[in-house]
């Protein structure tokens, strides 16, 4: 039987009010199986950056259900819903978020501080997922002092120190040029195999939407359709 992780049911997600209201996503039903690596697709404005904050758990839909392992998160407190995100997701971003007079090992470790781990055990996972993305040897360099693909791998690592369940990825190649993605793409691919993590990418490039294992179309914030 197919494992799912994430499973959402008759989303909506409104903005505003009376004469105001704005309706971002409207009935959106689907699910996504332990491993799968899926790409929500759309133009600007579609309604899906809106739709992966809300899988991710950084806001609260107006309607619907969202469910994490079979968990309906809707009853689940802030500090619950602030912890399963910290434990079960990993992010990565079109802009890197980093503390650039901050060490790249610092950066990395920053989930896990939060997560009030102990200190030696937050530097050795964080020099293990800095030797997985190749940057071991740039643990005490300033952020500020990488170039743009590696910041990104930067964040892939910072992703990886919780050995989440999911990582999200909303246009994760924007910032980068072309040989640079795909370095990037090919890691978070190599990830989602070797180590069996569900990829959920945000994307408008129909090319790297095709790498993934379905795609979920969203238009005018409806669910328009899933591929395969």
């Amino acid at each position: 039987m197919t494992e799912k992780v994430l499973e959402v049911k008759n989303l909506d997600k409104s903005y505003g009010k009376g004469a105001s209201l704005f309706q971002a996503l409207k009935d959106i039903t689907f699910s996504i199986t332990k491993g799968e690596s899926v790409a929500i697709v759309g133009k600007s404005g579609s309604g899906k950056s809106t739709l992966m904050h809300l899988l991710a758990l950084m806001d609260k839909p107006t309607a619907g259900s969202i469910a994490i392992d079979g968990e309906n998160v809707r009853s689940l407190s802030k500090q619950k819903l602030d912890l399963l995100r910290n434990r079960k997701f990993g992010f990565v971003f079109q802009q890197f978020f980093l503390n650039g007079s901050s060490s790249v090992l610092e950066n990395v470790i920053l989930p896990l501080k939060i997560a009030g781990t102990e200190n030696f055990e937050r530097n050795n996972r964080g020099l293990e997922v800095l030797k997985a993305v190749e940057l071991e040897d740039k643990a005490k360099s300033k952020a500020n002092n990488l170039s743009g693909g590696q910041k990104q791998r930067v964040v892939i690592a910072r992703a990886l120190i919780n050995n989440p369940q999911i990582i999200f990825a909303d246009e994760p190649t924007g910032n980068l040029d072309t040989t640079t993605g795909e370095t990037i793409i090919k890691l978070l691919f190599s990830l989602n195999k070797t180590k069996g993590i569900t990829l959920i990418i945000v994307t408008h490039d129909p090319d790297l939407a095709a790498m993934c294992d379905r795609q979920v179309y969203i238009k005018d914030g409806k669910l328009e359709r899933i591929t395969p």
